[in-house]
């Protein structure tokens, strides 16, 4: 169960020991130059339906609460926060994070 305090869907902090794959989805497509401070540790797909889908892992409560951060303070609306199971490779609607 979570704490009041945590955004939906975040397990108790102590249960929290290794990263966890979230998918937050914003509306409308942003391009990788608005999302450049996410892009080192989020894939960015934007699949037909007028939102972008960010997966990426999540240390902690504290890095949620960063990301999320970031995207509000670009005045990104978030569409849903949820985690994740992790990207399967082999699976081809999976995005994959392109090499810098």
């Amino acid at each position: 169960m979570g704490g009041e305090d945590e955004p939906p869907g975040m397990p108790d902090s102590e249960l929290m020991n290794e990263p966890i794959t979230y998918e937050i989805v914003i509306r409308g497509h942003a391009s990788e130059r608005l999302l450049a401070r996410l892009c080192d540790e989020f894939s960015v797909d934007t699949p037909a339906g007028g939102h972008t889908r960010l997966v990426g892992d999540v240390r902690d409560a504290a890095h949620l609460h960063g990301v999320i951060n970031q995207l509000t303070s670009l005045a990104i609306e978030i569409v849903s926060l949820t985690p994740a199971s992790p990207p399967n490779p082999s699976d081809p609607s999976t995005p994959t994070k392109e090499a810098p």
